[in-house]
């Protein structure tokens, strides 16, 4: 959320970003909110004057009973306040809900380094990592694999749940829980606090969190409770900071939390193929940091270049691929996808999504930062370390044999009681 200041000031640095943004329906609402500001203070200075107006009464109504002179004109001069103040508190209320809708609605301001673009076909691909491989037999599906090893259940998993869940078995649940240990473990060494949220949020939260709007088909709602099921870890833990106003020697605050995710995944995609992709419910290491304005550019590298260092060391293909324009998110002012390299399908798909928001995340929160002197707002910035479930499909593509095993990377063993190969359901200890 842009500051509404900001807005009312510079309309036409408003507007050019809405054209860049491609979103040249809401070009008009930054007129109408400028229209509605000024209509809210005409009458916000009619309120304050009839406010002043009773108080001055009321005075000289207390004068004059304490003078023993009467209170007749003055009690009838006075009569007709209560309504009139009530009527200019509604219009007040009314106009500056309407303020607030439309500022929610317009996008943050892009970083000059985004390239333009109408939608993700437009994204732009930076940098590669590590040598994409085909072997020289058929490349199996991951479903087909693990399903052959007795390693996850899927057709368990629609019976007890429905389409979109998974049972995992044996060494898959322990690949999982490696991938998680592992991305855990490398971020704690660099200084971020380790954090397991609630798994749950308020509606306050998920409205100064996320797009609301935008995510309202996404997440699921606890029936009869204000309470929906978050959609990763990055919610809860900025949600904490909720009203909350930090110490400037608190930033940078760096957290790793781990999450169960819970997702509707409706549209397009939907949940119609079985499968460690795209489910209701997976797993994730989130990386969160809230910082001073002028260092949120720096530490986005940083937790970019975190994702990398942990699928370099896993040995899997990647990519960056920074979001276009119009595909950025409306808080986000700069973001970038990591994708893997799928053998099977020859090309790549997204592990991981970085996200700068600078401070439309904070203002929303409502989280502010006291230097001693003065009251700012922070930047907030979030990045998937690993999503346990994508992760294991690219470990599955990329280190699958010719007989069906999958070879599990070296630097996720010593999680994995010393196991170098998955060749069924069974765990087999330093093997």
């Amino acid at each position: 959320m842009l500051d509404l200041k900001f807005i009312i000031e510079n309309p036409d640095v408003i507007k050019e970003n809405l054209r860049k943004k491609f979103q040249e329906n809401k070009i008009s609402l930054v007129d109408e909110i400028c229209q509605l500001y000024d209509e809210w203070k005409e009458v916000k200075a009619k309120l304050d004057d009839l406010r002043h107006e009773r108080n001055l009464i009321s005075q000289e109504i207390n004068d004059a009973k304490k003078s023993g002179k009467d209170i007749s004109a003055l009690k009838e001069k006075a009569k007709n306040l209560p309504a009139m103040i009530k009527e200019n508190e509604e219009k007040v209320d009314s106009l500056f809900g309407r303020i607030k809708k439309i500022q929610l609605s317009i996008p943050n301001i892009i970083h000059e380094s985004v390239p333009i673009g109408k939608d993700d076909s437009e994204n732009v691909e930076r940098v590669r990592y590590g040598e994409p491989r085909v072997p020289d037999f058929e490349v199996k599906s991951h479903v087909e694999i693990v399903e052959k090893l007795g390693i996850a259940d899927f057709d368990a998993s629609s019976r007890s749940s429905g389409n979109g869940f998974f049972y995992m078995k044996g060494p898959l649940a322990l690949l999982d829980q490696a991938l998680q240990r592992f991305a855990i473990d490398s971020l704690i060494k660099k200084g971020y606090v380790f954090t397991f949220p609630p798994h749950m949020i308020r509606k306050r939260v998920c409205d100064g969190v996320l797009d609301f709007e935008f995510f309202r088909d996404m997440i699921y709602k606890i029936e009869g409770e204000d309470l929906y099921l978050i959609g990763t870890s990055e919610h809860p833990l900025v949600g904490q900071f909720l009203d909350q106003i930090l110490k400037k020697e608190e930033l940078p605050i760096k957290l790793v939390g781990l999450s169960v995710c819970f997702r509707k995944e409706i549209g397009s995609h939907g949940i119609d193929e079985k499968g460690l992709f795209r489910t209701h419910q997976f797993n994730k290491v989130e990386q969160v940091i809230i910082c001073e304005p002028e260092d949120s550019y720096r530490f986005y590298d940083e937790l970019l270049n975190n994702s990398i260092e942990l699928f370099k060391a896993l040995k899997i293909p990647i990519r960056v691929l920074e979001s276009c324009s119009g595909d950025l998110g409306d808080m986000k002012a700069k973001g970038a996808d990591l994708e893997a390299w799928s053998p099977r399908q020859k090309q790549y798909f997204e592990i991981c999504s970085v996200s700068n928001l600078t401070e439309a995340q904070a203002r929303r929160t409502n989280i502010r930062v006291f230097d001693g002197k003065h009251y700012y707002y922070p930047h907030t910035l979030n990045n998937t370390a690993i999503a346990t479930s994508r992760a294991m499909v690219a470990i599955i593509e990329n280190y699958q044999t010719k007989e069906g095993t999958i070879v599990i990377p070296e630097v996720l063993r010593p999680y994995m009681y010393g196991m170098k190969e998955i060749k069924g359901p069974k765990i087999e200890i330093g093997q």
